[in-house]
């Protein structure tokens, strides 16, 4: 058209007649640049959605951290650092590796597309999508859409399920101590790992993906653990948001424990165990403060827990604060003792060694920490054994759990370490509230669940032979 614009005033000056098949030549181009701009844009488009993953346009997530601190009372006023293009493809793309995040950003293959401004260079353009490469720590906006190459979503290992049959599934289900939007609870039965690993078939996290999801878009997700051969309340969160929310309530409760914050009506988040221990503390109640540390056994093989002193400093890794409350609930003329525990800090192992090492008074079952303990075990001869359990026919429990066995009365006892009682804020109250605009909601204030867990069986039948009532 330049060229177009450019004859038509020579017009005028010249007696030439126009030269209509150059002036027909400019329009035939023009026409065909204006389609073939058009074609290229539209090409553009078609290639970029065969080429990229789009994730879900970017706006500011709630802070999981800064709602725990206000459940808590302790309201931060910390400035909020900006939000990274890595983070928002973490939390969009939790199943792809961060090995494989970080070499897409290294190898510049990540875009950004975003709306054009109004008062920049490009005005003209305003409202238009923008496509730029983005690196890592770059800080993104409102609006913002972050796309993925199409060749990294086959790259990701989707968490899937076990494949369960319907009694399974229904076993599982029969685990439930609560359910709402927020979070779903059970009753970890001994014996069942939480998390996968090297030569665990069945577990938690992958059973309730397949169990608990029921109508939910997302699949349940550990907010904490509990060791293998324990027992009792497990807490998993239903969506994203609130896993995130109930982790930084924990975390909370560890940071706020080891500040020495050890008001119990503060705390948004308190668990008790029941354990039977082999003899009796010294003192009916109090608090253990002892650092704990991991350390490599001379094996090279296995790893350890336990306090931190002079003699294996060297050997371990960096400690962490633990703080446990206990109190005796029973004692028995057999020598055992049955110990309520309130861990205010959550570390791994914490209380098996808090009792085997600070108390002297391991956890029946317990073979790790109380091995020497249980080298001359001799199991309690009970003729006036509880006769309610011996007519509960024998059922056969899926995957590979023992449902009889494991009390007192045992050669090999199982671990008698249950979580018996949690108190949680009602995370599914509290975002109902922060997703209002118009609420003021104080979430210090927010309701507490209280969820009991029963005894395993084991427990229940050991609970029984020493001559307790429920």
């Amino acid at each position: 058209m330049a060229e177009l614009l450019h004859l038509l005033p020579n017009r005028h000056l010249s007696t030439k007649p126009w030269n209509f098949t150059a002036l027909f030549s400019i329009l035939l181009r023009s026409s065909y640049c204006s389609a073939t701009a058009q074609n290229k844009r539209e090409d553009l488009q078609g290639e970029r959605a065969a080429k990229w993953l789009s994730l879900p346009p970017f706006s500011p997530p709630i802070d999981s951290s800064l709602i725990a601190k206000e459940i808590a009372g302790h309201p931060c006023l910390e400035k909020r650092e900006p939000f990274t293009a890595l983070k928002w493809v973490r939390r969009c793309c939790p199943e792809i590796p961060m090995s494989l995040v970080q070499k897409l950003f290294r190898l510049r293959q990540v875009r950004k597309q975003s709306t054009i401004p109004k008062g920049t260079i490009i005005e003209n353009n305003a409202g238009e999508k923008q496509i730029r490469r983005v690196s890592a720590k770059s800080a993104i906006s409102l609006g913002d859409v972050i796309l993925l190459p199409v060749s990294s979503e086959k790259s990701t290992n989707q968490r899937g399920g076990c494949s369960c049959s319907d009694d399974e599934i229904n076993f599982i289900r029969s685990l439930e101590l609560y359910k709402d939007s927020a979070m779903i609870v059970i009753n970890k039965p001994p014996g069942m790992s939480v998390q996968g690993g090297v030569g665990i078939k069945y577990s938690l996290d992958t059973l309730a993906t397949t169990s608990l999801k029921y109508s939910n878009p997302e699949p349940p997700r550990l907010v904490h653990r509990l060791d293998r051969d324990s027992s009792g309340v497990l807490v998993l969160g239903r969506t994203r948001l609130s896993t995130s929310i109930l982790h930084s309530i924990f975390r909370e409760r560890t940071s706020g424990a080891v500040s020495h914050n050890l008001k119990i009506r503060s705390r948004p988040l308190q668990r008790k165990y029941w354990a039977l221990v082999i003899g009796t503390p010294r003192d009916p109640n109090g608090l253990i403060s002892a650092p704990l540390a991991k350390f490599v056994l001379d094996n090279g093989k296995s790893e350890r827990i336990t306090i931190v002193n002079d003699a294996n400093i060297e050997k371990s890794t960096s400690s962490n604060h633990a703080l446990t409350e206990y109190r005796v609930i029973r004692t028995s003329i057999q020598g055992y003792t049955w110990l309520e525990l309130l861990p205010l800090t959550g570390r791994k192992h914490q209380l098996r060694v808090h009792c085997a090492e600070i108390l002297g008074t391991p956890i029946v079952g317990d073979y790790k920490y109380g091995w020497q303990s249980h080298k001359k075990w001799q199991p309690i001869t009970c003729s006036t054994r509880s006769t309610k359990y011996e007519n509960i026919p024998i059922k056969r429990l899926p995957f590979g759990l023992e449902s009889e066995g494991g009390s007192i009365d045992e050669k090999q006892p199982r671990l008698h370490l249950h979580c018996r009682q949690m108190v949680l804020p009602d995370i599914s109250v509290a975002l109902k509230h922060l997703q209002s605009e118009f609420s003021n909601y104080n979430l210090s204030k927010c309701e507490k669940i209280n969820l009991v867990a029963p005894l395993p069986l084991h427990m229940q039948i050991s609970w029984d032979i020493l001559g307790y009532d429920s």
